[in-house]
Order: structure tokens, then sequence, then C-alpha cells
């Protein structure tokens, strides 16, 4: 069993502060998520990240993962356009390639942003998963779809928030996750989603998709989405 501890950055993160390290064989954090931890293992980020939010040093067990590692990694899940092009979901598409895990357990990874509250462990952020943008329609969609992808794969995804939570992963606490398993999904529906993808030839190798946005029918996304969604017991 190999158990992915995956941090985003919203406030509820730095409850994982305390957490044994023995619980989870790596440490993915995205973003500013590796101030929270040190013992951090993977450090994804997109490449426009700016340096001075980066770690000033990096241990000799560390590795920073850039766009040349994640943007292969999720063409082989289909690519940006059905994905969604945000680092929480690129972050657990990547774990899925490279580490082949059993378990991903997903903490500040919720995706709400009140107004008038701290959005992010560190204060007030960007909304990245809120922005226009053709792939982040239905952010409950995409990370039904990353269930489902890694229930395939013989992976559970769970998240570890009690807070409210865009992700529609079943809830769990650090001492049960090597008790969880994959939940168990649609077949039919999960097929039927691929193969709508499959159709719409939404594919863009180099992960730069917005530079090919006019293509995309919002329509076809939609119900692309609503077929992942179906596949939600």
């Amino acid at each position: 069993m190999s158990i992915v501890l995956l941090l985003g950055s919203g406030p509820n993160v730095v409850a994982c502060r305390d957490w044994l390290r023995d619980d989870f064989d790596h440490i993915v954090s995205i973003n500013n998520a590796w101030a929270v931890r040190p013992d951090w293992d993977f450090l994804i980020h997109p490449d426009d990240f700016p340096p001075d939010r980066q770690p000033s040093t990096i241990q000799t067990h560390q590795m920073v993962v850039t766009s040349k590692d994640y943007v292969p990694a999720q063409n082989d899940f289909g690519g940006f356009v059905y994905a969604g092009g945000t680092m929480a979901f690129t972050a657990a598409y990547w774990a899925l390639h490279a580490l082949r895990p059993t378990v991903i357990a997903c903490l500040g990874c919720d995706m709400v942003y009140p107004k008038d509250e701290q959005t992010h462990f560190y204060g007030k952020g960007e909304p990245d998963p809120l922005r226009v943008d053709v792939t982040l329609r239905s952010l409950e969609a995409k990370s039904a779809r990353v269930m489902a992808l890694a229930a395939r794969q013989g992976c559970a995804m769970v998240n570890l928030s009690r807070d409210e939570s865009r992700l529609v992963y079943p809830r769990s606490s650090p001492d049960r996750l090597r008790d969880m398993t994959p939940g168990t999904q649609l077949a039919d529906a999960v097929d039927a989603a691929l193969t709508a993808e499959a159709d719409a030839g939404y594919m863009v190798p180099s992960g730069k998709y917005w530079k090919e946005e006019d293509r995309f029918d919002t329509d076809v996304i939609d119900r692309i989405d609503r077929l992942w969604l179906s596949t939600v017991p």
C-alpha cells in the first residue's frame, strides 16, 4: 500500500502540521503548500509560479515537478480540457501517473472561497479555480473524473477536510487511510464519459489549451461533465 498526502493552500491545510510522517509514503505539495510542512517530497507548481514563493533550499530527497513532468502525465489521463486546468487536479493526475499510489488523501483542496473570510492558509489569495476557464465549468465533475479514473487504477481518492468542499471524494481521517479502498464506480457511466471525450477530440498535447479555446464547444464540455457526475453512485 502506498499513501500520498496531497496538500493544497486552503486554510485548513495547517491541520496536517502535527500529523505523523509515518502515516504517509509521499507528501505532494501544491504551490505555496510546501511551507506548511518541511518534510514534503514533491512540490508541483505552474511555470509562472513566482520565484520568491519557492523554497530557497531543496533537500536531496525532494523534487520540484514542473510542466515538463505534469503535462505528459495529464495527457495520459485525457488532457487538460477534460481533466481540469487547475493544480489540484493536475497534481492528482501526476501522482497517479508517477507514484502509482493506492490512496491519495487531499487536504486544503476544497476550492471554496468565501468573499469576506480567509481563503488560503497564508491569508487572502487568488481563487485560481474560479477564474473564467473552459476547463473548470464544474469542479465537482472534474473531481468525479479524478475519482473514477483513480479507481480504475486501484487508487482511492479521499478528502481529509471537514469543511465545505467542491470535491466529491469521500471524507476520511489520517488514521483510517490504510483501510480505504476505491469506491464502487458505475462502470457503464465511466465508459460513456470516456467515449464522449474521445468523440469530441479536445486533446491539446502541449497542455496550452487556452491557445485553442475557440474550437471547444462549452455545450459539449457541459454534457461530458454531466456524464462524469453520473459516475458517482
